[in-house]
């Protein structure tokens, strides 16, 4: 049901595209900010950078990144036995930090092209079992551990848990991969003659992540079907590392055409977005895309199409006329807040409420998945803060369309009469600013001033 609005003897609307002192006879004030189109870094979403940090990465070439996207075997995780790096992951935090950027990781326990095995050599000291491999037949050959036997995936599982006992729910990481299983962390083992894992296993593995990481944002590989539907039913998303590939194995088969519709289907993924991120990685890079003259929109609004937050290309040049492609992309990748309408009493008495009632869009494919809050705040025209008060809900589910968040905020009777800005922003539950919105305006310290209000 509407609420019922105050009778007004005039409605004022502005649209301000920076803060403005303004005086009106109006009993209510209705402001529009303006909407901007430029491209922003929000956490958990955006174009993602590769083993490489947006502050020495060429080939973002301006884009903005709010996330560096790392993979690591289990070999260079744990290097002894029980002894985790942890001495890594914190320079890595650091290192995001400095570059404005958070950490998405994947774990992984077998790979191909380099010439030592991908887990770590302590397994096989102690005489835990495993497989060798060699991929496509040739190169060099490689030792997997079998993650069936009980001792070698109480080990895995040992990591997993330690890692989210001390990350998860970070600031610093963005989203955690649900890998571990097959080359690559992509739960399959392509051209190797080594099985996958029994299902038992594999769900026991999935289960140690969605146990573990109750806070970070999760996706499951879409190679294993059985798993995507018990990940994504428990509320993690999902990724796919072939993002673009038309034919580039094969002239009669390819991921776009073939197995990624199908999972989607056979899993039943078309809600998975409201619940978790879908995260996108190119196949091969984008170059690769242009040299096989694949059409990049078509790609790209398929990705957009299926509700991704991001996209990674490997930290590759950006291929000559895609520049124009991929910001419109990003313009719409992940969530996107505009606030449309601000409405309030021009004036309020000591002792009354002030209801401020507005209208956010979210004009982007996806929610954000994370428990950041609408907020409002009073401030004097010499920057002191008198009030600052937490929506009624978070943005978490906000999902692409319009929200009404309206504040009914008390104002105490000692409070001191005067002009104050009406700032907006979104914030952490610390009470700072987390998100860029797509309106003008913005001060240094991430607060929107959209109106001005006298408290008589």
């Amino acid at each position: 049901m509407e609420r019922q609005r105050p009778v007004v003897s005039m409605l004022v609307v502005f649209s301000i595209a920076a803060p403005v002192s303004f005086v009106c006879a109006a009993e209510v004030i209705r402001v529009q900010p303006a909407e901007i189109p430029n491209l922003l870094a929000n956490p958990g979403m955006g174009w993602q950078t590769f083993h490489k940090f947006a502050d020495e990465d060429p080939a973002l070439e301006g884009l903005p990144s709010s996330t560096a996207y790392f993979r690591f075997y289990w070999r260079e995780l744990e290097p002894k036995e029980g002894e985790i790096d942890w001495r890594k992951f914190e320079e890595l935090f650091a290192r995001a930090r400095k570059a404005g950027q958070q950490l998405a990781l994947r774990f992984m326990t077998a790979g191909t092209g380099r010439d030592y095995d991908y887990s770590p050599p302590w397994l096989r000291d102690i005489g835990l079992p495993g497989f060798e491999y060699q991929y496509g037949g040739t190169g060099a050959k490689h030792w997997v551990p079998d993650l069936d036997d009980p001792r070698v995936l109480e080990r895995h599982l040992r990591l997993i848990h330690e890692f989210a006992k001390r990350y998860d729910g970070s600031p610093d990481l963005a989203l955690m991969d649900i890998g571990s299983v097959g080359l690559w962390g992509e739960w399959h083992m392509s051209q190797t003659g080594v099985a996958m894992p029994k299902s038992e296993t594999r769900r026991k593995i999935i289960d140690a992540y969605l146990t573990a990481f109750r806070k970070t944002p999760l996706v499951m590989l879409i190679g294993d079907v059985e798993g995507l539907k018990q990940a994504t039913a428990s509320g993690a998303g999902w990724r796919a590392d072939c993002l673009g590939d038309m034919g580039g194995f094969s002239k009669n088969w390819s991921h776009m055409k073939d197995i990624y519709p199908k999972n989607i289907e056979a899993a039943g993924l078309a809600d998975a977005w409201k619940r978790g991120p879908v995260a996108f990685e190119s196949c091969w890079t984008m170059a690769r895309w242009v040299r096989e003259a694949w059409d990049v929109q078509q790609i790209f609004d398929w990705a957009l199409g299926q509700h991704a937050s991001y996209i990674n290309n490997k930290s590759d040049k950006i291929p000559d006329g895609t520049r124009p492609l991929i910001e419109n992309c990003l313009r719409l990748l992940g969530y996107r807040f505009v606030v449309r309408s601000v409405e309030h009493p021009r004036e309020v008495s000591r002792g009354e409420n002030l209801i401020v009632k507005t209208t956010w869009e979210n004009i982007g494919v996806a929610p954000c998945y994370y428990d950041f809050y609408p907020a409002l705040r009073l401030m004097d025209d010499k920057g002191t803060q008198h009030m600052a008060v937490a929506g009624p809900t978070t943005v978490r589910h906000w999902l692409p369309g319009k929200q009404e968040v309206e504040w009914t905020c008390a104002v105490p009777p000692g409070f001191p009469a005067g002009d104050y800005r009406l700032e907006l922003a979104v914030c952490r539950a610390d009470g700072t600013p987390a998100v860029r919105l797509a309106i003008a305006g913005r001060q240094k310290d991430g607060w929107y001033p959209v109106s001005r209000v006298r408290v008589k």
